[in-house]
């Protein structure tokens, strides 16, 4: 064989070679990028979740005919779902009861059951770390009986202050506070379903507060002083703030409350003028606490 048909053999055979290397190297990437997006593309395994099967009252004891099992997405899966029904119902101590009403195709979740043999009571509605108060209630103290389980209330602490001897013919002197804000109520007489829509009118009233706010109310009603409810619209849930609002011979004055260091705080208690070796002028009254003090002011002192 002649030298030239080898040289150009082996010249053919090398540039079929570099143009398959090249055509490897130039599919490459699209081919990797279709495998990326076929497998993005491939859905995650779905998990099953019990739901709801029909609406689920308030106090409802689950059976059968309430769960039934749906596959979701996992990142879609609640906190607190149950994988089967078994899991629901074959605790120990029987089947729980609905805390809360469920609608149809609504998840399952523990927080909203009684816990493993419980009873369905006003404890099990209790959120962790609150206690459950009573206090007795009145239509007028109660929002006119239009207070439900489930709503959320501010409570206003009212009571008579010491009134000075040398001013007692005055009448007496009341003063009036927010005591708690925002705080839920669990329930009114025996009456803890949240979803209760008929007022009534009620004698007392179940509230979910702290340690420290139990002891407060248990204070105030010690004190001799009077609680009252003040309703708040749903979803208004922030801390307002507030001032102390006192009454002497139906004349209102209101006062900032008094500051956390212990401080006096002053309030103009009434307008009407009195005589004095140092001329008429205006009846001042400090606040300490519970104690009051009457000072008087002369006119031009007061801004006259």
């Amino acid at each position: 064989m002649r030298l030239g048909t080898i040289i150009s053999i082996v010249a053919s055979v090398a540039l079929g070679l570099g143009a398959l290397l090249i055509a490897r190297l130039w599919l490459l990437p699209s081919h990797s990028a279709h495998s990326s997006t076929a497998q993005a593309a491939t859905p995650a395994p779905e998990v099953p979740v019990v739901v709801a099967a029909i609406p689920i009252p308030w106090g409802a004891k689950l059976d059968s005919h309430y769960l039934k099992v749906i596959r979701i997405p996992p990142a879609d899966t609640p906190q607190g779902a149950y994988a089967n029904v078994g899991q629901i119902l074959n605790q120990d101590g029987g089947p729980p009861v609905a805390l809360a009403a469920m609608a149809a195709q609504e998840p399952v979740l523990a927080s909203k059951l009684t816990g493993p043999g419980e009873r369905q009571t006003l404890a099990a509605l209790v959120a962790p770390g609150m206690r459950a108060y009573t206090i007795s209630v009145t239509a007028a103290t109660a929002g006119g009986g239009h207070i439900m389980p489930g709503d959320r209330v501010d409570v206003v602490y009212s009571h008579e202050l010491p009134t000075p001897i040398a001013d007692a013919g005055n009448g007496k002197l009341f003063g009036a506070g927010v005591l708690i804000q925002s705080v839920r109520v669990l329930g009114v007489d025996l009456n803890a379903n949240p979803t209760s829509t008929q007022p009534a009118v009620p004698s007392t009233a179940t509230l979910e507060v702290s340690m420290q706010d139990a002891e407060k109310l248990a204070l105030a009603v010690q004190g001799g002083g009077t609680l009252s409810l003040a309703l708040r619209r749903p979803g208004q849930g922030e801390i307002d703030s507030a001032a102390h609002a006192i009454v002497d011979d139906s004349r209102i004055s209101h006062t900032p409350r008094q500051p956390r260091d212990g401080a006096p705080v002053a309030a103009a208690r009434t307008n009407r003028p009195r005589s004095s070796a140092d001329g008429a002028g205006v009846a001042v009254t400090v606040v300490s606490g519970d104690a009051a003090t009457d000072i008087h002011v002369p006119f031009e002192r007061a801004g006259r």
